[in-house]
């Protein structure tokens, strides 16, 4: 795992764009098997065929856009991977969030390389061990910078973003992936 601060020099505009031009939807998830609103908004663009399962969710790729396939580009570089596929979410306040878990759907491969983008708000992404062997890790993420995870990231460790008490701004992150299989029809929960 590597963390390239303040990678995205022209991160204003690209945050800006991204909030006005993209097509926001919150969906709902099933959580100990009830569904529920997702405490984020959030939209999935990729390569055609590159649909995304995760919580009893399935969702068709969006075209990519001009800005969407130029970051994807730099990311790839910058990661030394080839993506195919992002999860655009939106972070509204401290109220949005993203609970533990690991992007380890059988899609995503073995062991993924997920170029995760920060933009807007700084908001503090927590790691811990999945075997409980080591204290959590906590990375504040600010604008414009990039997390890569991969190797045995996924497979070890889950992440998350939790709620925050704290006044936050706005915060819009990218995770870039590459399907390396794509998802079956139904999906799996």
């Amino acid at each position: 795992m590597e963390v390239l601060r303040g990678f995205l020099a022209d991160a204003d505009g690209h945050l800006a764009g991204l909030l006005a031009e993209t097509p926001w939807e919150q969906g709902e998830i099933t959580v100990f098997g009830q569904r529920r609103p997702i405490p984020r908004l959030e939209a999935w663009y990729g390569d055609p065929g590159r649909a995304y399962t995760y919580s009893g969710r399935r969702l068709e790729p969006l075209p990519w856009t001009e800005r969407l396939a130029e970051l994807r580009d730099r990311c790839a570089e910058a990661a030394e991977a080839a993506f195919d596929s992002v999860l655009v979410n939106r972070y509204r306040d401290g109220d949005d969030a993203v609970g533990w878990h690991a992007d380890d759907e059988p899609e995503l491969g073995r062991q993924p390389v997920i170029g995760s983008l920060s933009l807007g708000a700084t908001r503090r992404f927590r790691l811990r061990r999945r075997d409980g062997c080591h204290d959590p890790v906590a990375i504040d993420l600010e604008h414009g910078d990039l997390l890569v995870m991969r190797g045995s990231t996924q497979e070890l460790w889950e992440h998350c973003l939790t709620r925050t008490a704290r006044p936050v701004g706005e915060r819009v992150n990218l995770t870039f992936r590459r399907i390396v299989e794509p998802s079956p029809a139904g999906g799996r929960d």
